[in-house]
């Protein structure tokens, strides 16, 4: 049997995302992004984060709490290949993996010492649902997590996906202003499947209370309609 050990969960992901579609597929690509990681009350202990503001990065260990599976394959399609090639599942940072674990480096804004729930840590960048559980919290540490010389292996051969944004000046004026520069960053890095190109389907993404309804054309994502949840 292998073999197994119990991990506690010390803290939760408070955001603006109740759901997969629109998620940044990596931290740190929407900086506008905010959230809260709000402690479990077991380690919501201010000695605990004694030191953490000096530091301008945090690492988060987490769980996929929103996959399904059962059991494990050693390769995965990832989703910027197109979904057609395969990988090996530990070349990839694919969700479905033998330990459904995730590893995400955020900017940390501030320290929320006299929250109601606190003390929480307010970042930005993060990659993660509403209410993802989180395992560990470390600082980031430029002199040994920083490597300018790393390879990026099959990734550096891959195209940046970036659209242009129209968002009509109506509907922007529908949106609080930082739910709309961090929809407006979300959106460029195109949250469509890489496999789904019909320039006539119709999205929604659902975002802060907010169901953004847009098509992709030409390099171009359209926005036609901004519904209140």
């Amino acid at each position: 049997m292998p073999e197994t050990f119990a991990v506690n969960v010390i803290a939760r992901l408070r955001c603006d995302f109740t759901e997969k579609f629109g998620v940044p597929r990596q931290a740190g690509l929407a900086e506008h992004v905010r959230s809260r990681v709000v402690f479990e009350p077991e380690y919501r202990n201010p000695d605990a984060l004694r030191g953490i503001e000096g530091f301008s990065h945090l690492w988060l260990l987490w769980r996929f709490d929103r996959v399904r599976q059962t059991g494990w394959s050693p390769t995965v399609r990832p989703p910027r290949l197109g979904g057609n090639r395969r990988m090996g599942v530990f070349a990839t940072r694919s969700p479905f993996r033998p330990n459904p674990v995730g590893l995400s480096c955020v900017r940390l804004l501030r320290v929320e010492w006299d929250a109601a729930d606190g003390p929480a840590l307010l970042v930005s960048g993060a990659d993660m649902t509403d209410g993802t559980p989180i395992f560990d919290i470390k600082p980031y540490l430029p002199y040994a997590d920083a490597r300018p010389d790393a390879l990026g292996g099959y990734t550096d051969a891959l195209p940046e996906r970036r659209l242009k944004v129209e968002l009509p000046p109506e509907l922007a004026a529908l949106l609080p202003e930082e739910k709309r520069l961090a929809l407006l960053e979300i959106l460029s890095h195109d949250p469509r499947p890489s496999y789904q190109s019909d320039p006539g389907r119709e999205y929604g993404l659902t975002y802060g209370g907010f169901d953004v309804r847009f098509r992709v054309s030409d390099g171009t994502l359209h926005v036609f309609a901004v519904l209140t949840l």
